[in-house]
């Protein structure tokens, strides 16, 4: 606070006039200046110690804000690799096994793939595998070509290779076949 701040907020309007005024033309005694900053000083530091301790509790938000986004970092895929360890089990249990059949490496497979893929929708990872016929979306479908068909123009013929979202955010696109436009 500037010296002119102080003498500006000393000299507050006189709504009443102080007991003693009357007694002195109207004019506000020393006593009643005194009694004024000290009232204002007291206040001053009311405000200041407020100020403090604001000041104080928004550096330790500030330090806790930064310390919980350092370990939502550090610690971000870890329920995503905890769902991805039992894949991991599945796959070393199958090469394990020496002597399989192709029927019991191919159920083997496929029952680890339903873990695989049961892993990522848990972990908010899905599929981007429009059908045909589906319209042509540039946001979740990338273009390989373009090709005649009998269906509607700008619609997704075939799915080359999937894509894949996480949280409605786009991973990788669908690779896709599109039908010309007319």
């Amino acid at each position: 606070m500037s010296q002119d701040d102080i003498q500006n907020t000393s000299e507050m309007p006189q709504d009443s006039p102080a007991p003693d005024a009357a007694a002195n033309d109207g004019q506000p005694s020393a006593q009643d200046w005194q009694a004024q900053v000290a009232a204002l000083s007291a206040k001053n530091t009311e405000l200041m110690d407020q100020f403090l301790r604001a000041q104080a509790e928004m550096q330790n938000i500030r330090r806790r804000s930064e310390e919980e986004v350092s370990k939502a970092r550090k610690y971000a895929l870890e329920s995503f690799a905890e769902a991805l360890l039992p894949v991991c089990d599945s796959l070393e249990a199958g090469l394990h096994h020496q002597e399989q059949t192709a029927e019991q490496i191919r159920a083997g497979a496929e029952a680890t793939l339903r873990q695989l893929k049961s892993a990522l929708e848990r972990n908010k990872v899905l599929e981007i595998n429009p059908a045909a016929g589906t319209r042509f979306d540039p946001h979740q479908h990338q273009a390989i070509s373009v090709v005649p068909a009998a269906q509607e123009p700008n619609t997704v013929v075939t799915v080359l290779q999937k894509g894949y979202l996480i949280a409605d955010r786009v991973l990788r696109p669908a690779l896709v076949t599109v039908t010309a436009p007319k």
